[in-house]
């Protein structure tokens, strides 16, 4: 009995699985939630996010902060503070025009305001390097989720992968 018992209760848990699959692989929508239809803006919103990528590039200190001399954490925080300016004109520039659809229009100012939070983390940063506390980046957490995931995986569901934050601050 414990083992009819057994095999049914398998059969049912096997057969539950493959129900699941077959919907997911099959019926189940294949939308993605964050994508905007303006591939227009999507395609501009990138030229403009990787011209900022490139000022931040050239920005780049991979001295050892041991080795940057006395005054290595100001510095540290005037790099930080500059290349978050490119941030701050990506922006900017992203918001001079808005997308043609309506999930676009609805979608993007969201991104943006989580970005302009992310700014604030960094600006935040900034100021305790100033202060002379070597801590590391902290950022914003919505919804349980770091801010910077938020924000590249809207990036990334929409083909902007210059537009993900950057990681410079990661290290």
């Amino acid at each position: 009995m414990k083992r009819l018992l057994g095999r049914s209760t398998l059969a049912v848990v096997f057969a539950l699985l493959a129900a699941m699959w077959v919907y997911a692989l099959f019926f189940a929508s294949k939308e993605v939630v964050n994508e905007i239809g303006d591939r227009g803006w999507t395609k501009r919103a990138e030229t403009i996010c990787q011209d900022a990528a490139n000022e931040r590039i050239k920005l780049a200190d991979f001295r050892p902060l041991n080795q940057a001399g006395r005054d290595a954490l100001k510095e540290r925080a005037d790099l930080v503070d500059l290349a978050t300016d490119t941030l701050d004109r990506m922006l900017a520039q992203l918001e001079q025009s808005k997308p043609s659809d309506a999930k676009g229009q609805a979608l993007i100012p969201l991104w943006i305001t989580d970005y302009r939070l992310y700014i604030i983390d960094r600006r935040t940063y900034a100021k305790e390097l100033r202060l002379g506390t070597n801590v590391p980046f902290g950022e914003s957490i919505v919804m349980g989720i770091p801010l910077s995931e938020k924000i590249s995986t809207f990036a990334a569901d929409n083909a902007m992968t210059a537009c993900k934050p950057p990681m410079d601050l990661s290290i």
